[in-house]
């Protein structure tokens, strides 16, 4: 009663109790179907074709992604008040969106860990959390899974990316992130297997990035799940 439930859309009290989001602003939103690409999950126009052409493009080092919604004005309002306004219970409504559609998909590939894709030290400080970091605990917590927050450090402060063309974002994240050797020895058990999560996947190249720099140390296999991505490049 004292802190109700408002929509991560619109943020008004949503009714009925119980609920997370708006029926109305639910159904604004563009979730993900088929076809898709089958490596990153962006929609396709052609149902015949499997991937789409940035993947056709380039050869990304991480199996497989997943993602729930377009990113479009009502998702990017969202996000936006998640990342940068404190609107951390957002991130319940992404959670149960992502254990609905996913969860069982997750378990199937069952990966050893849960990695947030990480952010450098002074947007840390600035905001005071990491996004990635929120959803990524979020899910381990639902799907039983450990989360290693910090096996990945952001040890570059980068351009934003939305300023950027494909191949200015390569270059701003080249040697970005870090392997955090000390986190893995203290974790104490072999990883093979690791999904990285993040909020939004626009080219790829923050998600390869990551995927580079774990594959490097002996990881087998990466993949990524994220709340949005990017209907063209």
């Amino acid at each position: 009663m004292l802190y109700p439930v408002r929509c991560p859309v619109c943020d008004e009290i949503v009714m009925p109790k119980g609920e997370r989001i708006c029926s109305l602003c639910k159904s604004k939103l563009k979730y993900i179907s088929e076809p898709r690409c089958k490596k990153c999950s962006k929609p396709i126009e052609v149902e015949e074709e499997e991937y789409c052409s940035d993947c056709l493009r380039k050869e990304y080092q991480f199996i497989k992604g997943f993602a729930l919604w377009i990113y479009d004005e009502h998702m990017k309002k969202s996000i936006s008040d998640f990342k940068y306004y404190n609107k951390k219970e957002n991130a319940k409504f992404y959670i149960q969106e992502i254990i609905g559609r996913y969860g069982k998909t997750i378990e199937k590939i069952s990966p050893d860990v849960l990695v947030p894709v990480p952010i450098h030290k002074s947007k840390h400080g600035e905001r005071g959390y990491n996004q990635a970091d929120i959803l990524a605990k979020g899910l381990g917590k639902e799907l039983g899974l450990p989360v290693l927050s910090h096996l990945l450090i952001r040890n570059k402060k980068t351009l934003p990316q939305k300023q950027l063309s494909d191949k200015e974002r390569l270059r701003n994240l080249r040697k970005a992130f870090e392997f955090n050797h000390e986190i893995y020895q203290r974790y104490g058990k072999e990883i093979n297997k690791v999904l990285l999560v993040d909020d939004i996947y626009t080219t790829g190249s923050t998600i390869e990035a990551c995927s580079n720099v774990l594959i490097n140390q002996k990881i087998k296999e990466v993949y990524f799940v994220t709340l949005c991505i990017g209907k063209g490049f």
